[in-house]
């Protein structure tokens, strides 16, 4: 998580901080993104998405990343829940839980729903007051 914790700061200055880091089976790091949807003006852009497609051409058959590790400071959104799937990422690692768009167990379950063609395994919470901190100090000024 450290290393996600990093790569946080990967994101542009407009857009929420939160980092994504993939290893491969043998924990070599394969990619790392910050989110840069603001940056890009790309609604795609958050940083699980960003590091499955370095990952990607790094590794596997230029799509399928089996056995492979992504570790993210925040909870993934349906989006990247879905990419976490559709890429057969094996593991999960994330920090801070979103109870608002959460979908590895807070709002929906993607990753783990028996009605998709792969279950990818997972655990939260992981250095989640770190990780939240994050996202605290970002929004902080927006808030009155």
């Amino acid at each position: 998580m450290g290393l996600a914790l990093e790569a946080a700061g990967l994101s542009g200055p407009d857009d929420v901080p939160v980092g994504a880091v993939i290893l491969d089976p043998d924990g070599v790091v394969l990619a790392r993104a910050g989110n840069r949807r603001e940056a890009l003006a790309d609604p795609t852009a958050h940083a699980e998405v960003l590091a499955i497609r370095e990952a990607a051409t790094r590794f596997g058959d230029g799509w399928r990343l089996g056995g492979c590790t992504l570790a993210v400071t925040l909870e993934p959104c349906a989006m990247c829940a879905g990419a976490l799937v559709s890429a057969r990422i094996e593991r999960l690692v994330f920090g801070a839980y979103e109870p608002k768009t959460g979908a590895v167990g807070s709002v929906w379950d993607v990753v783990r729903d028996p009605r998709v063609t792969h279950r990818v395994s997972v655990r939260g919470g992981i250095r989640a007051g770190e990780c939240g901190a994050l996202l605290t100090d970002f929004f902080a000024p927006h808030r009155g």
